[in-house]
Parts: structure tokens; C-alpha cells; sequence
């Protein structure tokens, strides 16, 4: 395969996005020419000495990646044709998927004339991950992603602070412990030491997990809050989101519904069927420019 990529240049252009306030920075990178090291990720994502994001989508096909061995081989169902959203962890770590970087990945194609309104194909190291862009206002959209079928793996614990939470392990292409805690209100929730990594069981969770705290489900809305595997604790996560829908519904007794998921960053709609789900809510593009590399 071929690896035409050289230093990485002086400037890189990019873009700012987020969706409900889960923000990151994307790298328009068509050909997959840039050494995306982790260095490089981590002084991008910097909240002072950088442009300050969760993570990093570059913007490349599925096709280039695999050409520049960033990809060792394209995923189950992902079209050398189709744009990969190539997703780092503000730690520079590699990520499988993300549900609200699809959206703000989508809005970002659409806005730069790569892809058309409507329905764009999202290749994810989980698959491809096919996004509708329902409203499109330049730089604020609405987007909803099809985000798969999730898969129940089974009950485990997690230590945050002096408490300890029961959860149900949830995969939605990448690891997740949503735990609804019984009578937990929004005041209790926001008071809890989610800003420091939890402890959890590294046996059931060898390559670490993404643990998310919610209320129960009333009138089919919860509060969550999320600690992310790579970036610490954020003001949303789109598969945290979906895996705290299924474990809420669980909960209330259901398999499928609507629910509406509160976030420190904003709300987020939930689909559940018996064949999948999806995800709908903001993306916004707040800034483009260049980095200079120091």
C-alpha cells in the first residue's frame, strides 16, 4: 500500500463543530496525506494551548485511509467511495464510533459542497453510519443518524466517588455502562464526581468503557451524564446517549419508545425499535481557520 504522507505541515486548515456541546475539531483531509499522530491530536484538542475539542474527525475517504494504511482494511459495509469519519480521542486514542460526531461530521460535508441535503453515508470503524440532514441552516443543522442495533452484553458496577452504581453494558460500536440510578434527581446527578474517571471492572472492560449515570425515565425523558472513555467527562455523547435510552427503557420495562435524553450540553431524541435506533438532534460549525503548528 502506498504512504505518501510527509511531515505534517505548518498549518493545518480546519473546522470547529459540536454537537450539544460535544465538540471537536475537523480536519479536512480528502486524500488522508496528513500524519494524524497522537502528538499532533493532543495540541489540537487543548483547551488552552490548542483550538480546545473532545476529539478529532478528519474528513478523508474510506478509500485514501486504506491507500495510507491508516485503515489496515475497509469495515463491514464501508464503500472505498464513502466518507470516513477518522475519529481520535482528545488523548489521542483511537475511537470506534461517535453518534454526535456523525452529526456534526454530516453537517461538515454538506456545508463544504462534499456531500447534498438529505441522507449522506458516514463510514465509522463500525460500519457505515447513514445520517439524514433534516434542517440545514449553514452553520446550525439537524441531523439524525441511524445508529445500529444496539447489543446488550450483560450487568456490571461502577465506583463513582464513595457510591457504587449497577449498569447495564451496552455496545454501540463501542463500549458503554449506563447505569439508571433509582430516585436519582437532576440536583444529586449534577453533584456527582463524574469529572474524575470511575472506577469499573477492567476484566468485563479490557479496552476501557464509556460510563454514563441517568435518572430513571419519567413522562419518556431522562438526565445523564457521561465520562468518556479517552476524554474524560463531556457535556454529551451521542452512543452514551442511545446506550442510557435502551438501559432507561430496560428499566421501565420496555425493549422500544421514544426518549428524550437531557445533557449538560443540550437534548437529544432517541429512537428504539426492535430493528435499531436512532439519534437526532443539533450539530453547529462555529469556526474555521488554520492551526499553526509550534
Amino acid at each position: 500500500m502506498a504512504q505518501n504522507r510527509s511531515v505534517a505541515p505548518a498549518e493545518i486548515t480546519f473546522i470547529k463543530g459540536h454537537g450539544t456541546m460535544n465538540d471537536f475539531v475537523l480536519l479536512p483531509d480528502d486524500r488522508a496525506e496528513l500524519e494524524l499522530d497522537s502528538d499532533l491530536v493532543r495540541s489540537l484538542c487543548h483547551r488552552r494551548a490548542g483550538i480546545g475539542a473532545d476529539g478529532i474527525l478528519r474528513i478523508a475517504t474510506a478509500g485514501a485511509l486504506v491507500e495510507q494504511a491508516v485503515l489496515s482494511e475497509l469495515p463491514d459495509g464501508v464503500l472505498e467511495t464513502d466518507w470516513f469519519m477518522d475519529y481520535r480521542n482528545a488523548d489521542g486514542s483511537i475511537a470506534e464510533m461517535c453518534g454526535n460526531g456523525v452529526r456534526v461530521f454530516a453537517h461538515a460535508l454538506v456545508a463544504t459542497g462534499r456531500a447534498e441535503t438529505g441522507e449522506v453515508r458516514v463510514g465509522t470503524r463500525s460500519g457505515p453510519r447513514p445520517a439524514r440532514i433534516l434542517e440545514h441552516r449553514g452553520d446550525r443543522a439537524v441531523v439524525r443518524v441511524d445508529m445500529g442495533q444496539p447489543e446488550l452484553l450483560g450487568l456490571s458496577s461502577v465506583q463513582v466517588g464513595d457510591r457504587a452504581f449497577a449498569g447495564i453494558a451496552v455496545d454501540m460500536g463501542n463500549p458503554h455502562l449506563a447505569c439508571v440510578v433509582p430516585g436519582l434527581d437532576g440536583e444529586t446527578l449534577a453533584a456527582l464526581p463524574l469529572h474524575r474517571q470511575p472506577g469499573f471492572d477492567t476484566d468485563f472492560f479490557p479496552e476501557g468503557v464509556n460510563v454514563e449515570i441517568s435518572t430513571p425515565l419519567r413522562e419518556g425523558r431522562v438526565s445523564m451524564r457521561v465520562h468518556e472513555r479517552g476524554a474524560g467527562e463531556t457535556m454529551s455523547c451521542g452512543t452514551g446517549i442511545v446506550a442510557t435510552a435502551v438501559a432507561a427503557l430496560a428499566d421501565a420495562g420496555c425493549t422500544a419508545g421514544e426518549v428524550v435524553v437531557t445533557v449538560p450540553g443540550g437534548e437529544v431524541a432517541v429512537g428504539l425499535t426492535e430493528s435499531g435506533s436512532t439519534l437526532t438532534g443539533p450539530s453547529v460549525l462555529v469556526a474555521e481557520g488554520t492551526f499553526r503548528r509550534s
